[in-house]
């Protein structure tokens, strides 16, 4: 039991605990007014309860416990900023709808490896309200909700700032990627004149035009280039992430296997990287299907049941030889596709609503679904064709860019949140 009180501390979304109630029947002292807040208040009640939580979650982790004045102060200052948060979540007219919270309830039993019952039994057993608890989670999700509402528009993270990133040393050293490599390098001499830096590159360009034009890498790099390398045709082997240059790095990240990097600046000159194999990373493959459909939806004018058997009809129609496209261009009720005669392109897995997707990944090369029913109405899809896409490249990518949108909405979140409490009237009374 003493993990459930672990579980359950962590899982309440973040910043407090679950209120306990008292076991017995005290006498119950006059209650006085903490602090003013805008226009609510936080009575001394509310402190010295929290004040309890936590010293309960810090106990129930062995943690040392700060002494009480410095314990409270810090309590006072988290009621504050959620009164403040809270309120604008009013002003806002942000709201957790019934169904939201019974959600996350769900959520947070099947987290303990309850069920809903089980978790409200095993709280009253614990000494917590079931109630208090659905409040307090309540409340935590407004917070989040008016934190989310307010501080992601602060936040942006540009494509430089991922390419920033992804080369940093801090990046290349969690990336176990090698890169077997050739290069050309057409060189620079230092100091070189104006002249000769235009003429170097207006080489590399000319060798990028054959080399686009199907000419052979290790031929022109035995021919052209000026490294030391040129008689091995560029070879430099494999090498690590960390060994590379940023700029060289940069270029050959997003290469796949077989391709030429863009020119590439150095001290040296002006380089052309080809990306001969790679190894070390654990590839990301997806398959892609490439699909189309025909939606009949609902209407003011249409019931769910018109549009089912209006469905049907379209599909026999089909059936009887109809072309797809035809039907898709002249029924469908989706404006994106419709007119393209139902072209949804290639579509990677999670893209669409889930009845629509397994039906979809059922189907064979060119097979046609029966109708079948999203919150979108009555579809048929028809599957054209499937193919493996390497997304490791783009994995990278949005994995640098998660980490550095968390980065800079932490550092925005409190910015703002010293921007609220300097704003708000706040009188915190003598005790």
């Amino acid at each position: 039991m003493q993990t459930f009180k672990h579980l359950c501390a962590a899982l309440i979304i973040g910043i407090t605990s679950i209120t306990p109630i008292a076991a017995h029947a005290e006498p119950i002292p006059l209650d006085r007014v903490a602090v003013v807040v805008n226009d609510s208040i936080i009575m001394n009640s509310e402190v010295d309860q929290r004040v309890r939580d936590i010293k309960l979650q810090l106990t129930s982790r062995n943690a040392a416990l700060p002494a009480d004045e410095v314990l409270r102060g810090q309590v006072q200052e988290q009621l504050i900023l959620e009164s403040i948060q809270l309120q604008l979540a009013e002003k806002q007219g942000l709201r957790v709808s019934d169904q939201e919270l019974n959600q996350t309830m769900e959520r947070i039993a099947s987290q303990n490896n309850l069920s809903l019952a089980d978790f409200r039994k095993a709280l009253l057993n614990e000494g917590r309200d079931y109630q208090q608890v659905r409040d307090q989670v309540r409340r935590e999700m407004l917070i989040s909700r008016v934190q989310q509402n307010n501080v992601n528009r602060r936040v942006s993270v540009t494509d430089q700032e991922v390419q920033n990133y992804l080369n940093s040393d801090l990046a290349k050293q969690q990336d176990s990627t090698e890169f077997l490599l050739n290069n050309i390098l057409i060189s620079v001499p230092s100091p070189a004149s104006p002249q000769q830096i235009q003429d170097a590159k207006a080489r590399a360009e000319q060798i990028q035009a054959e080399l686009t034009n199907g000419a052979n890498f290790l031929d022109i790099a035995v021919r052209a280039s000026d490294a030391p390398n040129a008689l091995n045709g560029g070879d430099l082997g494999w090498r690590k992430a960390t060994e590379l240059p940023s700029s060289v790095f940069s270029a050959v990240a997003g290469l796949k296997v077989g391709e030429v990097s863009e020119i590439v600046r150095t001290p040296s000159g002006f380089n052309l990287l080809f990306l001969r194999d790679r190894r070390g990373e654990q590839a990301t493959i997806v398959t892609e299907t490439r699909a189309r459909h025909i939606l009949v939806a609902p209407s003011e004018i249409r019931s769910g049941d018109q549009a089912k058997a209006f469905a049907e009809e379209i599909y026999g129609r089909i059936k009887e030889g109809e072309p797809f496209d035809e039907l898709a261009r002249r029924y469908s009720d989706d404006p994106g596709s419709g007119s393209l005669g139902g072209e949804l392109g290639w579509i990677q897995p999670g893209k669409m609503v889930a009845e629509f997707e397994q039906q979809m990944d059922k189907l064979g090369i060119n097979e046609v679904s029966l109708p079948f029913k999203s919150r979108f109405g009555w579809h048929i899809v028809q599957v054209q064709e499937r193919r493996q896409q390497d997304f490791s490249t783009e994995m990278r990518e949005n994995k640098a860019r998660t980490e550095i949108r968390k980065r800079k909405y932490d550092e925005a979140l409190s910015v703002w949140l010293r921007e609220q409490r300097s704003e708000a009237y706040i009188d915190v009374k003598a005790n």
